[in-house]
């Protein structure tokens, strides 16, 4: 007799496309090894410097695994001002999130179908969460993407690890280099990173590859020996 969880799975399989996705641009050979990897743990901590191309190899994730049917949601949560902020602001969650989401948004928009991904975030199946909301949720067969997770505290960090459920995949992208909070040693992603050998299922992934024009590594040379 089969049962309802195999007969679910079943049902799943044949649900799943057959061919590979079509992005409109392709992951590079770094970014597909790290892809690889982010695939066969639950948590990935993925660092690199600005243009390394974190949130584009998150985002690439999260819609392959949607759209294969892989899972079933996407959840997106990025530190922003706090709940009480939030409220002053004028519109709906969404309405007052999008400020700081633009460049999730962007990364989707680049990689795929612009219509399909608003339709999506319109039927919940891509959700934006504030970090300040996160508390008391759970998230079941998702892919969960941390954005600027440098400026996610230690008690922000460790409540968000915890709310990740069965057959999920979190992807928490950082740089150490750009934490704005007032004190560096209070970052929840510096302190992850540090630990991840230690943590079953956990990986650390360091990009090193400049998607942007090549002065930005001048640049960031420059202001990095100013410090």
């Amino acid at each position: 007799m089969t049962s309802n969880h195999h007969k679910d799975e079943i049902f799943q399989e044949k649900k799943r496309p057959k061919s590979p996705i079509r992005f409109k641009i392709s992951l590079n050979p770094e970014q597909k090894k790290a892809k690889t990897q982010i695939l066969e743990n639950t948590i990935t901590l993925l660092a690199g410097k600005s243009g390394s191309g974190k949130t584009l190899l998150a985002t690439q994730i999260a819609l392959d695994r949607l759209y294969k049917k892989e899972a079933e949601k996407i959840v997106i949560t990025r530190p922003t001002v706090s709940e009480e902020e939030l409220g002053f602001l004028p519109g709906d969650l969404k309405e007052k999130m999008d400020p700081w989401l633009q460049p999730i948004y962007h990364n989707m928009f680049t990689l795929y179908n612009k219509e399909k991904i608003k339709k999506d975030i319109g039927e919940g199946k891509i959700e934006i969460v504030p970090v300040s909301f996160m508390r008391g949720r759970s998230f079941l067969n998702s892919t969960i993407i941390v954005d600027e997770a440098q400026n996610v505290t230690n008690s922000q960090m460790e409540m968000i690890t915890t709310r990740i459920g069965l057959k999920s995949k979190m992807i928490i992208c950082g740089d150490v280099r750009q934490i704005d909070l007032n004190r560096k040693n209070l970052s929840g992603f510096d302190f992850l990173c540090k630990k991840a050998e230690e943590v079953e299922n956990m990986d650390f992934i360091q990009l090193k590859s400049n998607h942007r024009d090549p002065i930005v590594e001048d640049l960031l040379k420059i202001y990095e020996s100013k410090n």
